[in-house]
This record gives C-alpha cells, sequence and structure tokens, in this order.
C-alpha cells in the first residue's frame, strides 16, 4: 500500500511539473515569435507565472537558443485592492497598488532604495498594463524577499505597490543580462 501511494504522489508531481512546463514551453514559443515580430531581445525573456503559489519560483529567464529556463525565483505581487499572498487581485489603475498582467518592454536602468539598488523602468505593451510607466511599475529586488522557495508558506514580505520584486541574487544576474542587452528585452506576467 506504501509503495501504490508513493507511486500516486510521484505521479501527480511529475504530472504537476509536467504541465508546468508545457504551459512556460507555449508562453515562451508566443514570446519569442512577439519578440522577433517586434525587434525585441530575442536571447531570453522573463516569463512571470502569477498562477504559481506565491512560496515557488513563479519568475523564469527563457532562454530562447536553448529553450530552457536558465534561472528562477520567487516574485512578488501588488498588495493593492484586496490582493493576498494566495490570490493576486489585478488593475491597470493608477493608484491601485496591484499587479498588471501582460507583457512588457524592460526601459532604462536606474537607482534604486531597495535591495541591490537597481531597477529597470517598465513599459506596458497591453491594454492590461499601458500604465504601468505612469504608475512607476519597475523591476527590482528587495532584502526580504528569499532566494530560495519558502513552500509551503506564502511571501508575506516584500508586497509591492505593483512591481515584480525579486530576491537580491536574482536581480543580480537579471542585471548582469539586461546590461549586455542591445535591444529591449520583454517580461511577461500571466496567470
Amino acid at each position: 500500500m506504501r509503495y501504490f501511494l508513493l507511486h500516486i504522489l510521484a505521479w501527480i508531481t511529475f504530472s504537476g511539473y509536467s504541465q508546468l512546463n508545457d504551459k512556460l514551453s507555449k508562453k515562451a514559443a508566443e514570446a519569442e515569435a512577439f519578440c522577433k515580430k517586434n525587434n525585441m531581445n530575442t536571447s531570453y525573456c522573463f516569463l512571470v507565472d502569477l498562477s504559481i503559489h506565491s512560496g515557488k519560483n513563479r519568475f523564469f529567464v527563457y532562454d530562447f537558443k536553448t529553450k530552457k529556463i536558465t534561472s528562477s525565483g520567487l516574485v512578488c505581487h501588488g498588495v493593492g485592492k484586496n490582493s493576498t499572498p494566495e490570490k493576486p487581485v489585478y488593475s491597470n489603475d493608477i493608484g491601485s497598488n496591484c499587479t498588471s498582467l501582460g507583457k512588457y518592454k524592460i526601459g532604462k536602468r536606474a537607482y534604486s532604495n531597495w535591495g541591490i539598488n537597481v531597477h529597470y523602468k517598465m513599459h506596458g505593451l497591453e491594454k492590461t498594463n499601458s500604465n504601468a510607466f505612469k504608475r512607476q511599475v519597475v523591476l527590482h529586488s528587495y532584502d526580504y524577499v528569499s532566494g530560495t522557495e519558502i513552500y509551503p508558506s506564502h511571501l508575506t514580505m516584500g508586497w509591492s505597490q505593483g512591481c515584480p520584486v525579486v530576491a537580491n541574487n536574482l536581480m543580480t544576474q537579471i542585471d548582469a543580462l539586461l546590461q549586455k542587452s542591445k535591444k529591449p528585452t520583454l517580461i511577461w506576467i500571466f496567470e
């Protein structure tokens, strides 16, 4: 009986991973086509799947050439409109303090008061995130975001006002990539 239960648990775990992998692969293929069409960076993109538990990695650096995730980490979502660690609420409204879904172009690098003291401007490319720049939504890190998964706990520290906020170690990797990029890089936040 014990062997049977372990076998079932392994199958469920593998199936869940497979579904996640399939979903990210599909999003990555769409992202690559979008980047080619819009003259953006075709080496890599950032995929953020907010349907994943906030205590698990849900920010992914996806390499278009190898078709693999090269880095991943935790990412905070906005705290506005009664958003919870379990269930994000999305909005594009100025002052909402919510995350906005959709594709963004990563803009200029600038000084940040948080984390590794670097942030990148974000420009919304869809109706769902068209106010991102006006809302000062930026990609940055924060000291209290864990560098490793904390599941089954949820992220309780470091909630954002709508920004995708990552751990310092992941932001250091992201910053190195973005400083080398000759073309704008895509970050796609979805559920």
